[in-house]
């Protein structure tokens, strides 16, 4: 007879199927690309602060991308590090939905900022003696404020009516953390409020997100194609391909998974999946941006200067 009353009760974490010496390995590997995720977003905040060359509009809302990836890896990532670890990978019914906001909340934050971020390129290139007047530091701050706030009030929607949800037993969530349809699976009513929700915000902010996106670099393209000269259009095309790289690797993966009817769901292939955007984007967008970004690499040579000065003070000092 499957219970209905959740009220105590643990879920528990399928994860992935590995042997005792496999969640070991995976602990380090995840562990690695942890520390290194948050250690290289947070050089590139520190860079876009200390470093007055990069004060424009343009790495004031990468350095908000930043802040938001160390935020969206933290989601996940420490809780399945300790399940590898763990003989009982639970997690509580409250603790599962606080995961779920908080994930889906740096989710349609990532969406909105890198419409913004498409926003910012397209004035700056389309018309650029009026790119200081529009994306003056008041006009960036409401952007950047106005992405978080939004996004931390429309995944209200969803998450409040799944707290209210009444669970079926067993409570087994097939998945690495408590991501939407696994979660949903469990719930003994379909077509919720919560679900309904889920799947409208879905549409409206990840698809509506990449229109606007694609539109912008539309326009972008055809006016570096036709206004640009040789080292103009290499120039431009730079700048703009981080930001194109970046939108891809992310919207190919959540796409697949969040803008379809959760029947559809292919649980086995969603955990890579993913693990895919929830780990391995973060890692890979601050090193696209500083591999592929000239600014970002200037300003991180002449911090190394500044840093190898320093150590030459203090050991001239110390003689």
């Amino acid at each position: 007879m499957e219970e209905n009353d959740t009220t105590g009760t643990d879920f528990l974490l399928a994860g992935f199927p590995m042997t005792w010496e496999q969640e070991v390995i995976a602990f380090f590997v995840f562990l690695f690309i942890y520390v290194l995720t948050v250690l290289s977003n947070i050089l590139i905040i520190a860079l876009v602060r200390v470093d007055r060359c990069l004060h424009k509009p343009m790495y004031f809302f990468l350095s908000n991308f930043s802040f938001l990836e160390i935020w969206y890896i933290s989601c996940t990532i420490p809780k399945m590090l300790s399940d590898f670890l763990s003989k009982k990978k639970s997690v509580s019914k409250n603790g599962c939905i606080v995961q779920f906001y908080f994930l889906f909340f740096c989710g349609a934050m990532e969406n909105l900022l890198l419409s913004v971020m498409a926003f910012d390129r397209f004035i700056a290139i389309c018309y650029p003696l009026r790119y200081p007047a529009v994306m003056n530091d008041t006009t960036c701050s409401r952007l950047a404020g106005g992405c978080w706030i939004t996004s931390f009030l429309i995944m209200l929607l969803p998450a409040v009516p799944m707290s209210q949800l009444p669970f079926c037993g067993p409570f087994i969530i097939d998945h690495v953390f408590c991501d939407f349809a696994p979660l949903l699976k469990l719930s003994c009513i379909r077509n919720s409020l919560s679900e309904i929700s889920f799947l409208f915000l879905a549409w409206v902010v990840l698809l509506g997100s990449f229109v606007l996106i694609m539109i912008s670099y539309v326009f972008i393209i055809s006016t570096i194609v036709k206004t640009s000269s040789g080292s103009g259009k290499q120039n431009a095309f730079t700048t703009c391909s981080s930001h194109l790289l970046v939108v891809f690797l992310y919207y190919g993966t959540v796409l697949f998974i969040y803008v379809r009817p959760s029947a559809q769901a292919t649980f086995d292939v969603d955990k890579v999946v993913s693990v895919f955007y929830c780990m391995v984007t973060p890692l890979l967008n601050p090193l696209i941006y500083s591999l592929r970004n000239q600014d970002v690499r200037s300003a991180l040579k002449r911090m190394i200067i500044k840093l190898r000065g320093l150590k030459r003070k203090e050991s001239m000092s110390s003689l």
